[in-house]
């Protein structure tokens, strides 16, 4: 009984301190959520769009019926969904605040009474990550917004779990209520940390699908430099060649060229948003040879496309050989259940002799 209570007592501390923080949201915290809030909607609106491309090119290739079989099984387009994402990033945008939620506010409170945290090394290290994948814009708020949520989704989501496994147990169910209370803060932990980890999931996808599409890249560039284009043309005509990752970094690169932004600085903001030893190669190489014309330019491009596509059939050989070893599991397992029913009745054969 006397654990009971100090669990309880732990998750009323728990959430009186969630309220506490909730209770000093300032209008900077607000519109700092409603920031990103809008930031998150745009980068939807752009994965569905996306969608959508990669979808109407699939439906391309079929007419008739099989077109709206096809239609039906890829699913419906996005268009709904993007309007209404629209429709919420304007009210944000007018000061209508009813599309963001309170759950994270708490943090947004202690991230500005707390600057500690502010100076620390995991915000460092968030920073510098949320800057290779947003952008120096955008990093800033957007490792705000991850912060906050893993500040105060813990704090609600233990209070939450531990009273609700008071409750079972004071129901009588003590088992049950001790599992809750174990399972449950477990779990909010573990989404707190998979929020956390998302980041590096999707900056090693990002690496690996731009260290993917390099070789191509610089092939074209270095076919169009020693063909006589100059590089910041080159560059435009191989950034608007596709629509992938690295591209689009490009044709964010070369954006900052036509605005007439220094383009060593250019090149350098390319190099920390594609931070990959192929793309820095490929940065510092352009910067360091900018007053050196085309002709030498034309020939590190040469060798670096001849290790680009070394490098990628390294790679594939490698991921083949991963490929293999993971087969090997599910090829023993079938294996070794080939062999009892081969083996089953056998024995009872022999057993019935």
């Amino acid at each position: 009984m006397l654990v009971l209570i100090i669990v309880l007592a732990l998750a009323t501390a728990l959430t009186a301190v969630w309220f506490f923080f909730l209770s000093g949201v300032t209008q900077e915290d607000w519109v700092t959520a409603a920031y990103n809030r809008v930031l998150d909607g745009r980068m939807e609106v752009e994965r569905l769009r996306k969608k959508g491309a990669a979808r109407a090119a699939e439906l391309e290739q079929y007419h008739g019926i099989s077109a709206k079989v096809m239609a039906l099984f890829l699913g419906g387009n996005s268009e709904k969904q993007i309007k209404k994402i629209l429709r919420e990033g304007e009210a944000l945008q007018r000061g209508d605040l009813r599309s963001v939620g309170i759950w994270e506010m708490p943090g947004y409170v202690i991230l500005r009474r707390f600057d500690a945290i502010g100076r620390g090394s995991v915000h460092k290290a968030l920073l510098f990550k949320c800057t290779e994948l947003y952008g120096k814009k955008f990093a800033a708020n957007k490792t705000k917004q991850l912060l906050a949520r893993v500040l105060s989704y813990p704090i609600i989501g233990v209070a939450g779990a531990l009273a609700l496994g008071v409750l079972v147990y004071g129901m009588g169910n003590r088992t049950g209520g001790l599992a809750v209370m174990l399972v449950g803060t477990l779990l909010v932990l573990g989404l707190v940390y998979a929020l956390y980890d998302e980041v590096n999931d999707r900056l090693n996808k990002r690496r690996a699908a731009i260290s993917r599409q390099f070789p191509n890249v610089v092939s074209k560039l270095a076919l169009l430099v020693t063909s006589g284009m100059i590089m910041d043309r080159a560059w435009r005509e191989t950034a608007e060649s596709q629509d992938l990752e690295l591209y689009q970094e490009m044709r964010r690169t070369a954006d900052e060229l036509s605005n007439l932004v220094d383009p060593a600085t250019a090149y350098t903001n390319f190099l920390n948003r594609c931070n990959t030893k192929e793309t820095t190669k490929l940065a510092s190489a352009i910067i360091q040879n900018q007053s050196k014309g085309n002709a030498e330019i034309g020939i590190l491009l040469k060798d670096m496309a001849h290790d680009a596509w070394q490098e990628r059939r390294h790679t594939a050989k490698r991921d083949s050989e991963k490929a293999n070893s993971k087969l090997m599991i599910p090829t023993m397992l079938l294996f070794v259940a080939i062999l009892v029913m081969i083996m089953v009745p056998v024995a009872l054969n022999f057993s019935s002799l």
